[in-house]
């Protein structure tokens, strides 16, 4: 069977749209218990957990059906952020976990992703075969499974988030302004901040359903980057609504996105935390960032655009850590996959070794380069490799940069067209090869 359900993050879509349905979601359940008990020995055990989304009830009543009908037992989570389900899974043994969330999107829209035992993303090849499996009709098992509330999962992963700092670590006399989007972090990211010493201020965090990432989050920071500047803090941390994701906003009211984020992270561990073997960024990453590696003679490599290409470079080279300048970053020494408040935290340990210095001072140290992007919009399917007229058109755009920045052709994924994108010291001429490249992009595709 053709993979036609599971994406780079698996399945997303508008609620009672295309595949997600609760009649899909109810078999999904059935076909992945069926599988799942397959492939991995040991208790017949599912974790789920889901953001804060209103459709999430309704899902998680038809995953949690239809695994039970494949004989599987579900320990139940409640919302909670999706790298904290991957860590449960883990620390419960469990042969999968689940979680219902469609990430920072609006709250019409909703998706589920696996995490295996291991709390990594699912080999393809196990998708295929849930997927394979949707076609069949649903039988009841012999034995039926069992649902169970975990009471404490909020606690322990508080808990391991704490334990990923340092002995001794301490926030006291930091002041943060934390946005939860109204997401899976509401009742998470406050106290981790504040049992590690910090005075926590938190905005959007009450949510009702349908207010996850409504004009709050890493997405739109614009209400954070106000209370900042309001109250004086020292930063602010915005998380997307499933917690995967973060960004920074500094005690000027700028926000500090994920190429900086990574750029903070890999020079404290060069500098002070015993070397940073590499970092893994995507194609999309700036090309600023890239120089500020090399200064550091941090070795650098883009992915393609997800965290699922991230990790798999990572796990290629041995390396620790990457990430997207989305805010998805992956500390793989400390945890399988993109976790917000341990990259957080993570950040907040380089700037507590800077002797006083904010963070605004110490981003410095990464100059981000203009960055100007145009997409053209284009029928049918699109093939860049081999088309003389564009190689010509970008070879000619590298050679005006003069090594000083970078060309990038790229379809989308999720829409009919390609983003043409150029990144240069020089803004004008940014913008004006960028216009001359999506022209010619334009005509050549047409």
């Amino acid at each position: 069977m053709s993979r036609n359900y599971f994406g780079t993050d698996g399945i997303r879509g508008r609620v009672g749209e295309g595949v997600i349905t609760p009649d899909f979601v109810l078999r999904l359940g059935w076909a992945a218990g069926q599988v799942l008990a397959n492939h991995y020995k040991g208790r017949k055990q599912i974790l789920m957990g889901k953001d804060t989304r209103i459709s999430g009830y309704m899902f998680e009543s038809a995953l949690q059906a239809g695994l039970i009908n494949a004989g599987i037992d579900v320990g139940l989570l409640g919302p909670m952020p999706t790298p904290a389900i991957a860590y449960l899974t883990r620390t419960f043994q469990a042969q999968a976990g689940i979680v219902i969330s469609a990430s920072h999107n609006p709250f019409y829209d909703n998706g589920i992703k696996f995490f295996s035992g291991a709390g990594t993303k699912l080999p393809d090849e196990i998708e295929l075969e849930i997927e394979a499996n949707l076609d069949l009709p649903m039988q009841t098992a012999t034995r039926l499974g069992k649902a169970r509330r975990i009471e404490d999962a909020a606690g322990r992963y508080i808990e391991f988030c704490k334990g990923t700092m340092p002995w001794g670590f301490s926030l006291e006399g930091l002041r943060i302004v934390l946005d939860c989007a109204n997401g899976a972090t509401y009742h998470i990211a406050p106290n981790v901040f504040q049992e590690l010493g910090a005075t926590v201020d938190v905005i959007a965090a009450v949510p009702d359903g349908e207010n996850i990432n409504q004009d709050c989050g890493s997405t739109k920071p614009g209400k954070l980057q106000q209370r900042v500047l309001e109250t004086g803090a020292d930063l602010g941390i915005a998380f997307d609504g499933d917690g995967d994701r973060l960004v920074f906003v500094d005690h000027k009211g700028e926000v500090v996105d994920g190429d900086e984020i990574l750029y903070l992270i890999a020079a404290y561990r060069k500098r002070y935390g015993g070397g940073c073997e590499g970092v893994v960024g995507t194609l999309m990453s700036n090309f600023g960032f890239e120089l500020a590696l090399n200064k550091l003679d941090i070795p650098f490599v883009r992915a393609k655009v997800g965290d699922r290409y991230v990790l798999e470079q990572m796990h290629q080279r041995g390396w620790s850590l990457g990430g997207e300048n989305s805010g998805h970053i992956v500390c793989g020494d400390v945890t399988t996959t993109g976790d917000g408040i341990v990259a957080a935290l993570q950040v907040l340990l380089a700037l507590s070794n800077e002797g006083g210095a904010t963070l605004h001072e110490l981003k410095q140290g990464m100059h981000k380069l203009p960055q100007n992007m145009i997409n053209v919009r284009v029928t049918g399917k699109v093939v860049l490799e081999g088309n003389e007229v564009i190689e010509r058109a970008v070879a000619a755009a590298e050679h005006e940069l003069a090594g000083k920045g970078r060309v990038l052709l790229r379809p989308s994924g999720t829409e009919p067209v390609v983003r043409v994108m150029v990144e240069g010291e020089d803004l004008p001429l940014v913008s004006q090869l960028t216009k001359e490249l999506a022209e010619v992009v334009e005509k050549a595709l047409s």
